[in-house]
């Protein structure tokens, strides 16, 4: 990537609310309550990548859109104390910040989930129009896919127009269409492989690393500069016009998955910034990921370069 820090703030655009997390004690059962914990925390797509990059000092700027409610004061506390700039968050009298719910399975992962991010709608054209000078003055612009269809074409043009990268989360498989028709204006994009299925219009009949490494393929032949293939315990698969590879996940006690996907697009992102060569990036957002995996927050609070650095393997 041509661009660094040197060059100005990333601005990150996109959702930004309330994660509130169930952990069962043990093996849910249809139709009646299960004991375990459950947490609430400061989430978003959007705003975990926002964090992840704050905390690893790298000047970001989030344009979202809270409710003018306690949530909504409690998600921009949270960011205030990273180091995000929020000045430009909508907060806005009568909606209803966002809010994910997730229900965990006893060791950590990922059972079912429920988004309610229709807030998101108001991340909308004029608000991207009336803060044009930040797309101008931005070395970065990174997305979530809660934007609706009208934020992203508008989101593209002010891109385009300045000449900005454009690094995308596709967020989740049901969502991750809407990028599909962007994909020759994104740099950097990172889905799992049910999403990367999604962004190719592809159905996927088998999930392992030769699939991982045709849809990636397929993502850049697209118009994608990187394309990175998650791939939970199997660690990544990346590829470039000019590199490509795979990188094993590191060994971890899942505590809680959620936002470590989120914090693996950090790592990347900080590394690209920095000018390092791509396989090390990809080693950096492998660390970033492992450190969240480990934590009950989606973002870790305690979140450093030094930390990052300490947790990488060559």
């Amino acid at each position: 990537m041509d661009r660094s820090i040197e060059d100005g703030h990333v601005l990150v655009v996109g959702s930004a609310g309330i994660d509130v997390k169930g952990r069962p004690d043990y093996t849910l059962a249809a139709g009646t309550s299960t004991p375990g914990r459950i947490r609430s925390s400061v989430g978003g797509v959007a705003r975990n990548i926002a964090e992840n990059l704050a905390r690893l000092e790298v000047p970001t700027i989030l344009m979202s859109a809270v409710g003018d409610d306690a949530p909504g004061q409690r998600v921009l506390a949270r960011c205030q104390d990273a180091g995000i700039d929020t000045s430009h968050v909508r907060v806005l009298p009568g909606e209803r910040t966002g809010h994910y719910v997730a229900i965990l399975s006893p060791n950590g992962q990922l059972n079912v989930a429920i988004s309610d991010y229709k807030i998101a709608r108001q991340i909308d054209a004029d608000y991207l129009q009336a803060h044009e000078q930040l797309f101008a003055a931005a070395a970065l612009v990174v997305i979530d896919a809660n934007l609706e269809n009208g934020t992203l074409k508008a989101l593209f043009r002010l891109t385009r127009r300045f000449k900005v990268p454009v690094c995308a989360d596709p967020t989740s498989p049901s969502l991750a269409g809407r990028l599909r028709p962007h994909l020759n204006r994104i740099h950097l994009i990172t889905p799992n492989l049910f999403e990367a299925g999604e962004l190719c219009g592809e159905t996927l009949t088998t999930h392992d690393l030769d699939t991982a490494r045709s849809v990636a393929q397929a993502m850049l032949d697209h118009g994608v500069k990187i394309a990175v293939v998650t791939l939970g315990v199997h660690g990544l698969v990346y590829a470039s016009g000019t590199d490509r590879g795979h990188i094993p996940a590191i060994r971890t006690e899942i505590t809680d998955e959620t936002g470590a996907g989120d914090a693996l697009t950090s790592g990347v992102i900080f590394g690209l910034l920095h000018g390092v060569p791509l396989d090390e990036a990809m080693r950096l957002g492998v660390s970033a990921a492992s450190l969240t995996l480990r934590s009950r927050e989606t973002v870790v609070k305690e979140l450093s370069q030094e930390l990052l650095y300490d947790q990488l393997v060559i």
